[in-house]
């Protein structure tokens, strides 16, 4: 009987264990199904009727959370701030009822406070992005789309689904200027700027929320203030949205302008292409009937817009990027591989840099930097020289073999020869300018951008520079002023290269006619670029750590008094093998000696800034002489190349892939810190210094700018190059008596 009854208590236990089981479940499915089901603000608010509160416990719940809300959360600080005398009564009531809904944590209100910035960890070594999560502030006004299954028990409220805010809210970033002593200040730009992502009601305007923000940080009640001894100053906030200004911008209808225009030349051309085939009408782009297509079809029927239009077609142009052939006589080889590879590690550089204003790991990313394993990357800059040596090499070496311009130049007077070197200005100007100027524009047109839309702080707004010094860029004489107010600053060089470029036709144009002085001209050129360096250097005190660096930017990096060095040297090695026609009797062995003792000081100067703190005399020696070393390394290169000797590295510099990617260099150079810049600024949250995915980043970023390079070259560097060609063609006819 005793083990009958242990069987029914067992039973009566375990079946009352089953229905309470039941019942917890059936009470668990009614609330997800009324909580997922029913998206009103009414229904949802009937979801948290086990957490409605009498009085008493409210007042007991806000005097608990009330004092930790105020100093750690910035949201419920500016409620808190919030003052109706200063602000709009809309503004006022939905920031107390924000309060109100966190401190009874309604669904919505605890949304708004998990989608607003708080500090993160990092601080120390540059983590200012305190961002909050924009699309968590957007899940505030509209249910989450996302399917639960109904057959899982969770523990959750189901408010935070599909309750929404019974008034609209904006995600604003603020921004704060702080003055900790606790964070590592690298002197690069302004990194010493808070950027604070808050979920706030649309009533509440632009100039209310700053002076909420200056009441909130006046008051002192921010806790990360006195820890960190941060005492923050508002700086200017943004709503994110893109202004009006931006469609009445000058460069926008100039941008806008070129594109119609390309666009339509390209389209005639490939009308022409169709003309010219004798295709059948239907093949064309247009029906015959159109009368806009046959006054198009009269109009190319003249010969001189004819030619002007094919200098548009895309598939031809296409031919001439793709192209790749055997090398021809007087042609160097290496030259395409030695600027192909240069672009792509400067790009690579580009990269790294620009990453800096949206890393939270800025000290380690610098750290990173000054590692002997990536030296490669953070010296990547000294491969502008290389680009310089070769432009030196090329000026020189071409003047010097045009027999019949040398000719010229030698018959000519005066008046002749300005009339001579202006049409050779013309044609640099009209290979260079076009895709320069829409880059340009186009520079202008993404920061003013960026700067309406991007969460982070733009430290360099070109979009205000671009409009205040466009004419500098316009004469390529930006260089000449602070790196610090350049339009498109990266664009330094291409002045640099200009200015060499008149400079050097001066000299050849003297050479011409009087060579010692041509001669003497260059030494003194390069005597007085050496002591010019040391004195600008030592004045300056200048050392390879990447503040200094920066620092002197305007006076070392960026000026032509500076960089001419490597141009001058290469022209040097061009006049020694047109004119002097050096002959070194050299072994087999002793050749490829020299290559690879080239390579091997090439790369010894990249990795000659692994030690930053060096003296003032020493560093500024390494730099001038390490400049010239390398200049000369690249020369040999040349030289070598254009004497048909070379070793298995230098026979794959000399591979026919890169005569496509040398092609493209001028348009990746001139894209990759647009291209990077824009990417960079439209991710919605910071991020870390990765070695591994860095080099992840790196590749996309190189497909990405090769693409755009393709379309912009397409479209405004070759077929001004093709018209360049085409009014040389047409100068170099002899006139009909």
């Amino acid at each position: 009987m005793k083990g009958h009854w242990r069987v029914v208590i067992a039973v009566g236990i375990l079946a009352l264990a089953i229905n309470g089981a039941i019942n917890e479940s059936t009470v668990r499915r009614q609330r997800y199904d009324y909580g997922l089901f029913n998206d009103s603000l009414d229904l949802a608010t009937e979801l948290v009727t086990s957490e409605i509160l009498t009085e008493d416990e409210q007042v007991r719940l806000e005097s608990k959370h009330e004092p930790h809300l105020i100093r750690s959360s910035v949201i419920f600080g500016l409620t808190k701030a919030s003052n109706e005398s200063r602000l709009s009564s809309s503004c006022h009531a939905q920031l107390q009822q924000v309060q109100r809904g966190i401190l009874t944590k309604q669904p919505w209100a605890m949304k708004v406070l998990d989608a607003s910035g708080t500090k993160p960890s990092g601080f120390v070594f540059g983590q200012n992005y305190w961002l909050g999560s924009r699309e968590a502030c957007r899940g505030v006004q509209r249910p989450v789309g996302i399917t639960l299954s109904r057959n899982y028990e969770r523990v959750m409220h189901y408010g935070i689904l599909t309750q929404q805010a019974p008034f609209d809210m904006d995600y604003r970033i603020i921004y704060l200027r702080h003055q900790s002593p606790w964070q590592v200040e690298i002197k690069v730009m302004s990194e010493q700027v808070l950027h604070i992502g808050l979920c706030l009601p649309s009533a509440c305007g632009s100039e209310e929320v700053k002076q909420l923000a200056r009441d909130y940080v006046a008051e002192g009640t921010f806790a990360e203030d006195d820890i960190f001894d941060m005492q923050p100053e508002v700086m200017y906030m943004k709503d994110l949205k893109l202004s009006e200004r931006f469609f009445q911008r000058p460069t926008f209808r100039m941008v806008v302008a070129a594109l119609l225009v390309t666009g339509a030349l390209m389209l005639c051309a490939q009308q022409l292409r169709v003309a010219k085939r004798g295709d059948e009408p239907e093949t064309g782009l247009a029906p015959v009937e159109s009368e806009l297509w046959q006054a198009l079809d009269s109009l190319l029927k003249w010969q001189p817009l004819q030619n002007v239009v094919s200098c548009f077609d895309v598939a031809d142009n296409w031919r001439r990027i793709s192209a790749m052939r055997e090398n021809r006589s007087g042609e160097i080889p290496i030259m395409n591989g030695l600027r192909s590879v240069c672009a792509i590690w400067i790009l690579i550089f580009h990269v790294v840099w620009y990453m800096y204003f949206t890393v939270h790991n800025k000290t380690v990313l610098i750290s990173y930097a000054e590692k002997a394993v990536f030296q490669y990357v953070s010296t990547a800059p000294l491969l502008v020289d290389v680009f310089f040596t070769i432009s030196g090499f090329l000026q020189t070496y071409n003047f010097l073999r045009n027999a019949k311009q040398l000719d010229a130049v030698r018959r000519n007077g005066l008046a002749g020869n300005a009339k001579l070197f202006g049409k050779l200005l013309f044609h640099r100007y009209l290979r260079l300018g076009p895709l320069y100027l829409v880059v340009m524009g186009s520079v202008d047109l993404a920061f003013a951008y960026i700067g309406d839309v991007s969460v982070f702080h733009i430290n360099e707004r070109f979009d205000e520079l671009c409009t205040e010094h466009w004419w500098r860029n316009l004469l390529f004489i930006q260089n000449l002023f602070d790196h610090r107010e350049m339009c498109a600053n990266w664009s330094w060089s291409l002045a640099c290269d200009m200015q060499f470029f008149l400079l050097a036709n001066l000299v050849l144009f003297v050479y011409a006619r009087h060579p010692k002085a041509a001669k003497a001209v260059t030494l003194a050129g390069l005597v007085a670029t050496i002591t010019w360096s040391y004195g600008i250097g030592i004045n300056h005190k200048f050392e390879f750590s990447f503040d200094a660096t920066y620092a002197t930017g305007t006076q070392i990096y960026t000026s032509p008094f500076v960089r001419i060095l490597p141009y001058i040297v290469g022209a040097i090695a061009a006049w020694c093998l047109q004119e002097q026609r050096f002959q070194m009797e050299l072994s087999e062995q002793q050749t490829r000696w020299l290559w690879h003792l080239s390579v091997l000081v090439f790369l010894g100067c990249i990795y000659s800034t692994v030690k930053r703190d060096l003296g003032h005399l020493i560093t500024i020696s390494l730099f001038v002489l390490g400049r010239g070393l390398f200049s000369l390394t690249v020369c040999w290169m040349v030289v070598g190349s254009a004497s048909g000797s070379g070793v298995w590295w230098s026979r794959m510099l000399e591979a026919k892939c890169f005569q496509h990617l040398n092609r493209l260099s001028y348009a990746i150079y001139l894209l990759n810190p647009l291209v990077i810049a824009l990417v960079y600024s439209l991710t919605s949250t910071s991020s870390a210094a990765d070695p591994f995915m860095l080099s992840v980043v790196c590749c996309g970023f190189t497909m990405i700018v090769y693409l755009a390079s393709i379309a912009f070259s397409l479209a405004f560097e070759l077929p001004y190059s093709n018209l360049s060609g085409l009014l040389l063609r047409r100068e170099g006819k002899p006139k009909s008596s």
